[in-house]
């Protein structure tokens, strides 16, 4: 992959259609973004409970351009609206992660989870049924035993093909709080989902037992100092996952120590600055997400100013740290009053860990190139995005004389956000999601 500071003025395009609904309600909100292993499939989850699964062009000798370009392959309802009479809550339909498995025949299998229960769906495909049964006519109708008098043997006939998304697994009753993450085991048999206080250990094929691997919980909550915030194992080693807290800490644990991960490995904590101090300190070094790198040897944590990079063995302070919208500093007591200061925005890395990217309001998301230390604003919005066209960098101005091409720090849209984002594995493609609108941008083609 070329160094993606080489493209920054014209990074990535929008393929030919955007995928969004003109008019949208709460429920087409997008929760959650993922590619699978190959980046052949991109899987959304939204607020309505629905997962919308879309699949790649195949290249074209005729249309060599249409390769980065994604169609819907299937949409189904995962999740429904619940009720939990014992304790008089409702729980919300909301898809809040979505991971894929790994491949391993014909058919796709992902994870998605609401605030209390992960299901497992397999994606399969079908061009052919069978036809031809002795006891039952092409309808399905069961046949009078009187009427046959023949032998027949069943043959498979070819029709238009369908995708089929079916529930195989049910893990629920597991978590008395909110699910915010679930993580896929490097062994493909087991993967953890996390709440507030506890981190569970599944097994994929059991789903009326889970393992308590972590628990932070007090024996008085009125003594809750932190929350877990996200959490993932190493993508090699089966037995090495991290999670992080509210207070700005991360805590990388070794299920071979102790059954019970309360007892943390190494703990990655930076000091703070006491010039920074204010009152808003705490609730803006809170880790929204967390990302161990495609290697395993570097972690990514994003807070509300800041995305830093951690060596695993290097635990006193980040190896990297990138502003993301140092300009918001000065606004964080009116971000305060509207909520957006408590938004959690993730980030994601790309196939060789060398760029970084996160996002901001304004619907501006933000790349790091680590090689060069360049970094570049861009914006995923209908108006700059028509298909083949090129994004063009975008700037902030603080304070002074406002440039042609800049945009007032005053004018930000707070209620146009990048929360969510993906990189495919392999390539120079990306998903962003913006409200209800899903934008694609590739690589620019020659």
């Amino acid at each position: 992959m070329k160094c993606i500071s080489r493209y920054l003025p014209y990074l990535f395009r929008p393929p030919s259609n955007i995928l969004s609904s003109s008019c949208h309600t709460e429920a087409d909100i997008i929760s959650t973004v993922e590619f699978n292993s190959t980046g052949e499939l991109l899987a959304t989850g939204d607020k309505g409970g629905r997962v919308v699964v879309f699949q790649r062009e195949q290249e074209s000798k005729n249309q060599p351009h249409r390769r980065g370009e994604y169609n819907v392959y299937s949409t189904f309802q995962s999740h429904e609206p619940e009720f939990d009479y014992l304790k008089s809550l409702e729980i919300e339909e909301k898809i809040n992660k979505i991971r894929w498995l790994p491949q391993q025949n014909a058919a796709y299998f992902l994870l998605s989870t609401n605030d209390k229960t992960v299901k497992l769906w397999k994606i399969s495909e079908r061009d052919k049924r069978p036809e031809g049964y002795n006891l039952k006519d092409d309808d399905g109708r069961v046949l009078d035993p009187t009427t046959i008098t023949a032998l027949r043997v069943p043959v498979l006939r070819p029709v238009d093909l369908m995708v089929e998304a079916t529930p195989r697994r049910v893990f629920s009753n597991a978590h008395t709080y909110h699910i915010n993450s679930i993580s896929v085991n490097s062994d493909n048999e087991t993967y953890m989902s996390t709440d507030d206080l506890r981190i569970n250990l599944w097994n994929l094929e059991i789903t009326n037992r889970s393992f308590n691997i972590v628990d932070i919980k007090p024996a008085n909550m009125e003594e809750l100092t932190e929350v877990i915030t996200a959490a993932e194992f190493h993508p090699n080693q089966c037995n090495t996952f991290i999670y992080s807290s509210s207070k700005g800490s991360i805590r990388l644990c070794d299920m071979r120590a102790a059954a019970l991960c309360d007892n943390h490995c190494k703990f990655f904590e930076e000091p703070e600055d006491p010039s920074n101090r204010s009152f808003f300190s705490e609730i803006i070094s809170s880790i929204s997400d967390v990302k161990f790198s495609h290697s395993g040897r570097y972690l990514m944590t994003r807070d509300y100013l800041t995305v830093k990079v951690w060596d695993l063995n290097m635990e006193y302070k980040p190896l990297e740290t990138y502003q993301v919208h140092e300009y918001l500093r000065s606004k964080l007591c009116s971000l305060y009053e509207n909520d957006c200061i408590f938004d959690k925005f993730e980030c994601v890395w790309n196939g060789t860990d060398s760029v970084l990217m996160t996002g901001s309001y304004n619907n501006f998301f933000r790349m790091f190139d680590r090689n060069t230390k360049r970094d570049v604003t861009l914006e995923a919005s209908r108006e700059n995005s028509k298909p083949r066209a090129i994004l063009k960098p975008r700037k902030v101005c603080v304070g002074g004389k406002r440039r042609k091409d800049e945009i007032s720090v005053d004018s930000l849209d707070l209620s146009k956000k990048i929360l969510h984002t993906a990189w495919h594995p392999s390539e120079n493609i990306i998903a962003v999601a913006a409200t209800n609108n899903l934008y694609i941008f590739q690589d620019k083609v020659n």
